[in-house]
């Protein structure tokens, strides 16, 4: 380790000390620790209503800006008119049909994304990830399971993962109806469709961590699919910081007609599924009830995704889903892993799983007539501008802690220092308790400990690291 980081941590002697004052102007911390040259040393543009909060906003720079315009509405239509071309893509369909049914849709999708990986220079691998589900809820009988997932390994921190996936299975009205045609347009070829073509876009590139580009099955009838795949993430022990979901998200258009162009919600649960009772006892003592890390990871796509590069506003939703359904993100919730779910502002459930049907002379159905593909790609922007972000920052820092030892009303805080070859430093924010979103950050270097004059009684602190082309990585939350 080099002289300049073997530095002293909050334990022993303060690293710095900093005064803090009620006058500590918020549009200025977001200059902090900022790269010459880097995206995050650019003015920051007037706030948008609704926009992100200017202190942790990193804006987007050419890199990312050049990557964004290559996202094609026309490829995302082409997706998902083939996928809804195959007639239904139940779970129980026929597996062996080449033309109808969940394997067409299967093979179809792995030839894609093996054509996608050739641009890749051989760092791109994609399996047909594979296993037999058992008898179970809305399985009769043994059915085999099958994900297309396609590995992006990164350049510098290979063993850093992000994960964005869409189910490619679809359902008619009755969930058990294998027979009777499911499109399956917006629920759920408008997802596929977005981890296709972000996968497209960024086999040529070379993040500096991994990439994970899913298509997944089983989820109408449990979440199967996805549950397999997080469960082999983590018994491989798998560092995944991150993982979107995209279900439903093919249409602003409310079902009484009412359209939002530019907005998109963002489930991100608050309290970790994976918790136990005298781990969440512990937590909530002294705060953090909005701090999980998936609540992080929302805040990180705020701060990345809403923005004029992306044309689009990013709807937090503080639940782990909607009510009565939940999504691919919740196998990944609840072993742990910090994960997040789009769907588009508001659904038309006239139009989703339904039947194939004309009435008045008016078909039905959850068909491609009624995705908006101009759509679906400003929110595959979304999803594109929030993993490249991740996987070209820091990883998110680990180990952070305030020490309580003693009483004082200044606030030692420490954290373990990263191995990423980038880490410029780390970065302290701070918020009022009665805050939603961090307001305040502060410098602190290349260090493993910071104090400051600021009590711990009365606001809540995260860290975040710094890469010297001045990304910053989502917050941790002290633990």
């Amino acid at each position: 380790m080099s002289p300049q980081h073997d530095q002293p941590t909050a334990t022993t002697t303060p690293s710095r000390r900093t005064v803090l004052t009620a006058a500590t102007a918020v549009a200025t911390a977001g200059a902090a620790l900022a790269v010459p040259g880097s995206a995050a040393a650019e003015p920051a543009a007037a706030d948008r209503a609704g926009g992100p909060p200017p202190a942790t906003r990193q804006r987007p720079g050419r890199e990312l800006r050049a990557l964004l315009a290559e996202i094609d509405p026309d490829r995302i239509e082409a997706t998902v008119r083939k996928l809804a071309s195959f007639g239904t893509r139940h779970t129980l369909s026929a597996q062996d049909d080449p033309e109808r049914g969940i394997g067409a849709a299967r093979d179809w999708i792995h030839e894609r994304m093996r054509a996608y990986a050739e641009a890749s220079g051989g760092r791109m691998t994609v399996e047909l990830q594979s296993y037999v589900q058992e008898p179970a809820s809305r399985i009769p009988v043994p059915t085999r399971i099958t994900n297309i997932v396609a590995t992006l390994r990164g350049s510098v921190s290979p063993e850093r993962v992000y994960v964005v996936s869409g189910h490619y299975d679809s359902r008619a009205t009755d969930v058990m109806d294998a027979e009777s045609d499911a499109p399956g347009a917006d629920d759920d070829a408008s997802g596929v469709a977005v981890a296709m073509e972000l996968a497209r876009v960024m086999a040529r590139r070379r993040p500096a961590a991994t990439l994970v580009f899913a298509a997944v099955a089983g989820e109408e009838q449990g979440l199967y699919g996805a549950a397999y795949m997080a469960e082999r993430y983590r018994q491989a022990g798998t560092d995944v910081q991150g993982m979107f979901t995209n279900d439903i998200v093919g249409s602003p258009k409310a079902d009484d007609g009412t359209v939002d162009p530019y907005g998109v919600r963002l489930f991100a649960e608050g309290v970790p599924t994976s918790e136990t009772p005298a781990e969440a006892t512990r937590r909530l003592s002294v705060g953090g009830e909005n701090d999980s890390r998936s609540r992080q990871l929302a805040r990180f796509v705020r701060d990345t995704a809403d923005n004029d590069a992306t044309g689009m506003r990013v709807r937090v939703v503080h639940r782990r889903d909607r009510y009565l359904r939940g999504g691919d993100q919740i196998p990944f919730l609840e072993r742990g892993y910090p994960a997040a779910r789009f769907t588009e502002p508001t659904e038309d459930f006239a139009h989703q799983h339904q039947d194939v049907r004309v009435e008045n002379g008016k078909q039905y159905g959850d068909l491609p007539e009624f995705c908006d593909f101009a759509y679906i790609a400003r929110v595959a922007k979304v999803n594109a501008a929030a993993l490249w972000t991740l996987a070209q920052a820091p990883g998110t820092p680990t180990g952070v802690r305030l020490l309580t030892s003693s009483l004082t009303n200044a606030t030692q805080i420490v954290w373990e220092r990263g191995a990423d070859p980038d880490l410029a430093g780390y970065e302290v924010v701070w918020r009022e308790t009665t805050e939603p979103e961090w307001t305040h950050v502060v410098p602190a270097g290349d260090v493993t400990g910071f104090e400051l004059d600021l009590s711990k009684d009365n606001v809540f602190f995260g860290v975040r690291a710094v890469g010297r082309s001045g990304l910053r990585s989502p917050v941790a939350f002290p633990r």
